[in-house]
């Protein structure tokens, strides 16, 4: 089912990435919006998480720092704007994506017909009453490929499901200010 608002598709956010082993979010340094690093057999890859926008592509990593598990803490150096920059990588190898948002959101992955995974999206921090569609709804259903990792940007903006074929994004605007309300 569709993700609620304020969470919108990210236009282009249906990318294909044959062979993807995990992704990883960092902030752009000049406009802040997040960004996700994609790591696949065929290269680095650097995604606008509020656009889908391909910034950089890296098609020959160094083969010593192509995969997040040869380090420790399972980064991989950053490309076009985050150069030099290490982006922690959650997938194949390991390592996990935010599962909350400081607002409240909540994701989970869940498996009721193994091996296909399931995302789903919840507003009531994980409760899941009620039927789907009310406060909480399955945004995403992974059959054909499988799942390397889902989550949250640190941010809160941005929910990414990545599976070995392709990266899907949601995104939302500014987050309130703290003690302010709508």
């Amino acid at each position: 089912m569709p993700a609620p608002a304020p969470w919108k598709p990210v236009p282009d956010g249906g990318i294909a990435v044959g062979g993807l082993l995990g992704i990883g979010f960092a902030a752009h340094p000049d406009t802040g919006h997040d960004l996700v690093m994609v790591v696949s057999s065929a290269g680095h890859g650097l995604f606008d998480a509020v656009t889908g926008e391909k910034i950089a592509r890296d098609r020959d990593p160094d083969p010593d720092t192509s995969t997040p598990d040869a380090h420790p803490d399972l980064t991989c150096p950053g490309l076009g704007p985050l150069a030099g920059v290490p982006v922690r990588i959650a997938g194949l190898f390991g390592g996990g994506l935010h599962t909350t948002t400081p607002d409240g959101w909540t994701m989970d992955v869940v498996n009721p017909d193994w091996p296909h995974d399931r995302v789903v999206l919840s507003a009531d921090g994980g409760a899941y009453k009620g039927p789907a569609g009310g406060t909480w709804w399955h945004v995403h259903h992974s059959v054909h490929s499988e799942l390397r990792t889902a989550g949250f940007s640190p941010s809160g903006r941005t929910l990414a499901v990545a599976t070995s074929s392709d990266l899907t994004l949601w995104a939302r605007p500014e987050l309130p200010a703290p003690g302010l309300t709508d």
